[in-house]
């Protein structure tokens, strides 16, 4: 999944929610998101992740557990 203003979309809509974490483009052109938060904020934020921004194009989204990282607020990589 990317596209023009998906990370500043995930961004935008993780740091209204309270979430903190990162998203970040990989060389294959996914883009991988880490976010910390109550399982009610990452509830909301995965069916934005499905959907996308309006110019991003999103093809699949894989949920995975990772080990919490001490973060204060929701960046771009």
């Amino acid at each position: 999944m990317q596209g023009v203003g998906f990370r500043w979309f995930v961004q935008k809509h993780a740091t209204g929610m309270g979430l903190a974490g990162w998203a970040r483009n990989e060389p294959d052109g996914t883009v991988t998101v880490y976010a910390v938060g109550t399982p009610q904020q990452l509830n909301r934020l995965t069916p934005l992740l499905r959907e996308g921004s309006r110019v991003s194009e999103v093809h699949s989204v894989q949920i995975r557990e990772a080990a919490v990282q001490q973060l204060d607020s929701f960046q771009t990589r």
